[in-house]
């Protein structure tokens, strides 16, 4: 039997048909969980599921693909729930929530692991760490492993061991015909090409298959200095000339009122740099002093660690933030670009304006730009612009700053990453996949998804 749900105007599975699906894994608007399952990691987006279901297997995965296409039922993939663009969730759909598949199976002999989609990367490093192995995923610890691996990956070791994807050995996939495919360079290429760096448009990702490296300690945390242009140069030659070991994410920001800075610089343009030196340490504190030769720190957090110390606690469950943001590429920073950064972050009347830079190169670059979805090996700087701001009604003053900022910081490079990209058009989205990328993912998409089923993504329709 189906029924209308009160949320959408269409026919689906009653939320009871769903509860037996599965095994009552279900949370519907009756359940006194939906308000806070509902949530994404992003402000500003609210919307309303008709069900979320919380899939156990890959065998769950598949059902729910069946089911949902059978009913003409729009279908949302959840892994960590930290799409900018609010893909994670659909208004009077389902919300596929891959959150409870955490199964990690660590092979030390071979340093390979397989994770379950809905491991973050901070529960994967600190289980990986336990065996002095790890593997490179973002920044964050609470980004989910589906959404930042099938995007590309560029974190804190991009410029020792390349991007997630370059360390992508296989993967399990439900394709939209409700398929489990083992995907590798030998079962199905075509598809394995695409899901590095193509994004979620080609199915549900249910396992990965990892290369591990050996790593016991890095050099790394948080230096923060003054901002001045000249500081904002320096720092950048020095990244781009240091040794592969080091990848650097530099925030150029108005600072919060954190303890460790001084009262009166609250509020006022710092620099707050995140550094990872996966090497000797000892080679690593003379690399590190060259930039702490560059000024006088605000604060020197820099220290030897074990790498998932890189990934503290995050705020609470609380805290959502609304942003107004750009992504792209761009070739250099001299004084004059970062002299017209520092004008452009001082005239934001947001709560928090924030360019960040991070020097790429290294091993990323040395994989061909056709070898995997992702073209963009020989961009050198990527760039993310954002205003974080409280009232929604600001939203378009702080979107039209971002959009005018973006204009004048763009050089030669008219790429984009897309897992930073937010609500945009197919333009944009076309602007991550350059020189052919694009018709060949098309091509891809259109032998494995050709109605479009996951579109809720940077789509890229079939063809």
């Amino acid at each position: 039997m189906k029924i209308k749900s009160n949320l959408i105007d269409q026919i689906v599975p009653s939320i009871s048909e769903l509860r037996a699906l599965f095994n009552g894994r279900v949370i519907a608007p009756d359940d006194p969980r939906y308000e806070q399952a509902r949530t994404v990691f992003y402000g500003g987006i609210d919307c309303h599921p008709a069900a979320i279901v919380r899939v156990a297997d890959a065998g769950d995965v598949s059902r729910l693909v069946s089911v949902a296409r059978e009913a003409g039922i729009e279908l949302a993939i959840r892994s960590g729930g930290h799409s900018n663009a609010g893909h994670s969730t659909t208004e009077g759909g389902i919300v596929l929530d891959l959150s409870a598949m955490k199964d990690l199976q660590i092979n030390v002999q071979d340093k390979t692991a397989w994770a379950e989609a809905g491991l973050t990367a901070g529960e994967y490093v600190v289980q990986t760490a336990a065996y002095g192995l790890t593997t490179g995923f973002g920044d964050t610890g609470t980004v989910g492993l589906g959404g930042i691996t099938l995007g590309g990956g560029v974190g804190y070791l991009v410029r020792k061991h390349g991007l997630t994807i370059d360390n992508l050995l296989a993967a399990e996939i439900v394709t939209a015909d409700a398929q489990l495919l083992h995907v590798d360079d030998q079962n199905h290429p075509d598809l394995f090409w695409a899901i590095r760096g193509g994004g979620g448009n080609f199915g549900v990702a249910t396992r990965f298959k990892f290369h591990l490296h050996e790593l016991d300690k890095v050099l790394g945390g948080m230096l923060c200095l003054p901002a001045t242009a000249d500081t904002i140069a320096s720092f950048l030659k020095e990244a781009d000339s240091a040794p592969n070991e080091l990848s650097t994410i530099l925030n150029i920001m108005t600072a919060p009122p954190m303890p460790f800075l001084p009262a009166d610089m609250h509020g006022k343009v710092v620099i707050m740099a995140m550094m990872v030196y996966a090497g000797d340490i000892e080679m690593g504190e003379q690399v590190i002093s060259k930039f702490r030769s560059i000024a006088t720190p605000y604060a020197d957090m820099i220290r030897p660690m074990t790498y998932p110390e890189m990934f503290p606690p995050e705020e609470g469950g609380d805290y959502h933030p609304v942003a107004a943001g750009r992504t792209m590429f761009i070739d250099h920073v001299t004084r004059s670009e970062a002299e017209m950064i520092l004008n452009r972050l001082q005239s934001s009347s947001a709560s928090m304006a924030v360019t960040q830079l991070r020097v790429l190169g290294g091993a990323m670059s040395r994989v061909r730009a056709d070898a995997t979805a992702f073209a963009h090996r020989n961009s050198r700087i990527m760039v993310n612009l954002a205003a974080l701001y409280e009232n929604p009604n600001e939203k378009r003053i702080h979107e039209a700053w971002v959009t005018e900022f973006a204009s004048a910081l763009r050089q030669s490079d008219n790429g984009a990453y897309v897992n930073f990209l937010a609500d945009v058009d197919e333009a944009q989205v076309r602007a991550a996949y350059p020189n052919g990328t694009w018709e060949r993912l098309a091509a891809i998409k259109a032998r494995y998804d050709p109605d479009n089923f996951f579109h809720l993504n940077q789509n890229i329709p079939p063809k």
